[in-house]
């Protein structure tokens, strides 16, 4: 009773100050006349009526307001718009250049606050080999787990990514894996939570041109090492470049100057979905420890890179992108228990870390040409130098002359209701020391990679790969087995990629 003499009232005087509005001026107050005709108003049958259906709209708002259950064309909506959110997700590296991007020309001021600037992103890969025609040592790949007897299903990469402007002068990344092996750890142990980049970007001009990193990321050492794994067209990379850095970051300082026409550039490629490598600058130079990213350092020295990468666009939109780069140091190798031929018995090589030798040297050059495909694509990139690398005699370490790369054809469909496809084919050479594996055993590889990348749309994709191999397994064997002999064979790859 109470609830509805509220309403009535509510629904009365509403009606007053309606009819008032239409009538009257709103500033004037209400007169004896105006008084005596509002009531001759509210007497009337059709005012009775319009307060009545009043009432019942507004009970039945109420009786809505209460009522916690989504109604039918609600559960319509939200299943409608998830395409629409779906959208929105893209591959975590075209995010990360936008936000590295300066802002353009008169473009106002962002006023948010530092954490309601923060993105969050990640992707995963799921991935299962099939191993056959095999022959000579047992099968075994450096950067995938999973190719080798009693392996299945691996969860290659498990990424979440929060990045954004603190504010006008500071950019932070934040990457941790959730998928990593630490070393050392138990043989049946996996999917540790390890940092893969940690670093602030100090910015000293407002364009974001020169640039500071402070911290945890990649070495810009190789154009296919920086370019992310979200990206990447072959399942892994290269071991010409990629046996130069372990994980392809450390800790250290690295100047970045990348003027405006290149951020532009950088930022286009990527969004055009062209495997472009991201912002690293036009010119860089820094210091790192050298031991490699989330590894102790070993020593007092520092390693020292520098990298100039020129891209350039076209008149008709081709773009294409030379660049050199090179580091120099000194690196400690783990060592780990082998039985040489001909040796009394098992033991640790001379000349690494657990032997008392901490400053082998470690130095590279290498060139890069990158011609995006547009539809054609073409990568090559070689790198020559010396650095760590086990004996033929397999009891020290020393400093061996190396040299590698790769180079790729790839190809980019777009379709109209299948995707966007990649195929392609690589040839990759390395002969050297490879220094983040213990002893660091000098390696033979020569292989070639053919497959494709289908991306269903941007949140999903998957990639098949055939892969021949005459490649040295890295893994130090004890007697009566042999260390460090080759395995050759076929390799049936697939992974599936989400990003979020």
């Amino acid at each position: 009773m109470r609830k509805s003499l509220a309403l009535l009232l509510f629904a009365i005087a509403s009606l007053v100050c309606e009819r008032a509005s239409n009538g009257q001026d709103a500033d004037q107050q209400l007169s004896p006349h105006s008084a005596a005709a509002t009531a001759t108003v509210l007497g009337s049958s059709s005012t009775i009526e319009e307060l009545l259906q009043r009432i019942e709209q507004t009970e039945s708002r109420l009786e809505a307001m209460q009522d916690p259950q989504p109604s039918q064309n609600e559960d319509s909506s939200l299943f409608t718009s998830i395409p629409g959110r779906w959208d929105l997700v893209r591959d975590p590296s075209i995010i990360t250049v936008d936000q590295q991007t300066r802002r353009p020309p008169g473009t106002a001021r962002d006023t948010k606050k530092w954490y309601d600037r923060l993105s969050i992103r990640g992707y995963a890969q799921f991935r299962i080999n099939e191993v056959f025609n095999e022959s000579g040592a047992p099968a075994q790949y450096v950067g995938d787990r999973s190719i080798g007897d009693n392996q299945s299903f691996l969860i290659r990469r498990a990424r979440v990514i929060i990045s954004g402007d603190v504010s006008e002068y500071m950019y932070v990344y934040l990457q941790p894996d959730f998928a990593s092996a630490v070393s050392g750890s138990s043989a049946d142990v996996n999917q540790f939570c390890q940092i893969r980049d940690w670093y602030g970007d100090l910015y000293l001009d407002c364009n974001k041109v020169f640039r500071i990193r402070i911290g945890q990321s990649k070495i810009p050492f190789g154009w296919e090492n920086l370019q992310s794994s979200s990206n990447r067209i072959p399942l892994d990379r290269n071991d010409g470049f990629n046996s130069a850095v372990r994980n392809e970051r450390d800790l250290g300082l690295i100047f970045y100057w990348t003027p405006e026409y290149a951020q532009d550039l950088f930022k286009y490629v990527l969004d055009q979905g062209l495997k472009g490598s991201g912002n690293y600058g036009v010119f860089g130079i820094g210091v790192y420890n050298g031991q490699g990213g989330s590894f102790n350092e070993q020593n007092d020295n520092l390693h020292l890179v520098t990298r100039l990468t020129l891209p350039h666009q076209f008149e008709g939109g081709q773009v294409m992108e030379i660049g050199v780069q090179a580091y120099s140091g000194e690196y400690a190798v783990l060592s780990s228990i082998i039985d040489p031929p001909g040796a009394p018995g098992p033991g640790r090589p001379l000349g690494t870390l657990e032997q008392g030798t901490r400053d082998i040297l470690d130095k590279r050059v290498g060139g890069t040409f990158i011609w995006y495909p547009q539809p054609l694509g073409f990568q090559a990139e070689w790198n020559v130098g010396r650095g760590p690398s086990l004996n033929d005699a397999h009891t020290a370490v020393t400093d061996r002359a190396l040299t590698g790369g790769y180079v790729m054809m790839h190809y980019r469909q777009v379709t109209d209701c299948w995707g966007t496809f990649f195929p392609f084919v690589r040839y990759q050479y390395y002969e050297g020391g490879y220094k983040p594996e213990r002893n660091a055993p000098f390696c033979q590889i020569s292989e070639w990679e053919a497959g494709v990348e289908w991306q269903f749309n941007p949140q999903m994709e998957l990639t098949m790969q055939y892969t021949s191999t005459d490649r040295t397994n890295t893994v130090a064997q004890v007697s009566p087995a042999t260390s460090y002999q080759q395995f050759e064979g076929d390799i049936l790859r697939l992974q599936f990629q989400i990003n979020y």
